[in-house]
């Protein structure tokens, strides 16, 4: 879907990643502080293909999980794809590249056949989403028979942290955005989506509705990110 058919959220979501593809990576590592490398690499550990086998990385961005899945699973025909045509410009850029399949789509409608992937992974995507359901539907078709998705998602915060991290959220990033990026706007929709997004029970309940069993998840980074993995139901 090109960016001039876009409407509501997926427009606004698009324009926000042109504008802030060039400072990334540098805001990820700020936020995160330093964590977030880590959790790509985690995700990559628990996809876990079969040797040989494809692997599909959704919402790639500048390319994280994709180049370390492309790196430890050498074997493996990995396809990164997003739908901001900024953020792959900048992934195609990155040491390694050229073993990863880079791919201009949208993910509520992927433009692959039915049980193409043995793996799927994808980072920060089901926030910024106008159909959930559509697009982890869209997931389960394009992966195969027991293949494994794992998600990395913001969490809101719960628990007796709650407050203390909510203002901080609230706060804290839009602040970074300013001085780091020099982008207050961008910054505090992301704080916003993530406060306001589904806790990770709420996910598990949607993927255990369309067919995904052995369904679990990690928190990290006072609860405020969440690894979380399933498999298509044989």
């Amino acid at each position: 879907m090109s960016s001039h058919t876009r409407r509501g959220k997926d427009s606004e979501v698009h324009g926000i990643f042109q504008k802030i593809a060039g400072y990334y990576d540098r805001m990820n590592f700020v936020m995160t502080l330093g964590r977030h490398e880590k959790w790509c690499r985690e995700v990559a550990v628990l996809v876990a293909p079969p040797g040989g086998g494809k692997l599909l990385d959704l919402a790639t961005g500048t390319g994280a999980i994709a180049l370390e899945a492309a790196r430890r699973y050498p074997a493996a025909t990995v396809t990164g794809l997003d739908f901001s045509e900024e953020m792959l410009r900048r992934a195609k850029a990155k040491p390694g590249a050229a073993a990863v399949r880079w791919q201009h789509a949208d993910a509520a409608c992927l433009p692959f056949e039915d049980e193409s992937f043995d793996g799927i992974t994808e980072g920060y995507l089901l926030r910024n989403v106008e159909d959930l359901d559509r697009a982890l539907s869209e997931q389960r078709r394009v992966l195969k028979s027991g293949g494994r998705l794992v998600i990395l998602e913001t969490c809101p915060p719960s628990g007796p942290v709650k407050p203390v991290v909510q203002w901080g959220m609230r706060v804290i990033v839009p602040l970074l955005g300013q001085v780091v990026a020099r982008d207050r706007t961008s910054y505090a929709y992301l704080e916003s989506s993530t406060r306001d997004f589904m806790s990770p029970q709420r996910i598990a309940e949607v993927l255990h509705g369309l067919g995904f069993e052995d369904i679990g998840w990690r928190k990290r980074f006072f609860g405020t990110n969440v690894i979380m993995w399933a498999t298509k139901t044989a």
